[in-house]
């Protein structure tokens, strides 16, 4: 029989472990995920979900245990780098989409879109024309000198995810990117997200309490505890 074989890993972690004072916020997890994958992170209230995502984007440290990245340089051990390196890492290799998108207000989308890279050192102008090509991919063609109030909470995620890809990140992190829409617009936001991402080959990492956004990933982990209780894949 044919198998197929599994993606190389893009991240990797290890026996990765989280306490705050008696409290176990991790108890010895283990996590991969290939290019072009998806992962969705499932479980209740306190149970690590959010604490997994930040250890694995370099937010904050474990306690214990290894995260590799696979760099087009070599492995690195997102764990024993620098608050410095950490920082280059997560504006340059990573990208972010939260519930609330924590956009700037008082930027324009494209602006906002184009900021990561002018951080990065790349000139306004072709910053701006770069994120302007990705609010056109993510249906926001037009939409470039609206500023966030004048947007809608699902145009609004989708200049989250365009900032989160404009840097060429390998990986995404979202944290419930639908928490705060209605189920129609979560499902458009969802298709954006997906496309966006595992669509061009790159990684994605979700945490959500939506069955239904899980289901759209490749695999679901739960988390009880601290620890991963089940995992499985999607069909």
């Amino acid at each position: 029989m044919n198998t197929v074989p599994p993606p190389i890993s893009v991240l990797a972690a290890s026996a990765l472990v989280k306490t705050y004072g008696s409290a176990i916020a991790l108890g010895g997890v283990d996590f991969r995920i290939g290019a072009g994958e998806s992962v969705a992170i499932m479980g209740a209230s306190g149970s690590g979900k959010t604490t997994l995502l930040h250890c694995l984007a370099g937010i904050i440290g474990p306690d214990s245990g290894s995260v590799l990245f696979a760099t087009p340089s070599g492995t690195v051990d997102v764990t024993t780098l620098g608050e410095k390196e950490r920082s280059r890492l997560r504006r340059e290799a990573f990208g972010f989409v939260f519930q609330q998108g924590f956009l700037l207000p008082e930027l324009t989308a494209v602006e906002n879109v184009a900021l990561p890279l002018m951080l990065g050192g790349t000139a306004r102008a072709v910053a701006e024309q770069n994120a302007s090509g990705w609010l056109a991919a993510l249906g926001l063609a037009g939409f470039e000198s609206r500023r966030i109030g004048q947007l809608s909470g699902g145009q609004a995620q989708r200049v989250a995810i365009a900032r989160a890809q404009v840097t060429g990140a390998s990986v995404v992190f979202a944290d419930e990117p639908t928490g705060a829409l209605d189920s129609r617009t979560s499902a458009e936001v969802m298709s954006a997200l997906i496309d966006s991402t595992t669509g061009r080959g790159r990684s994605l990492v979700v945490v959500t309490h939506d069955e239904e956004v899980a289901a759209r990933c490749s695999r679901v982990l739960r988390l009880a505890d601290g620890r991963i209780v089940d995992e499985a894949v999607t069909a």
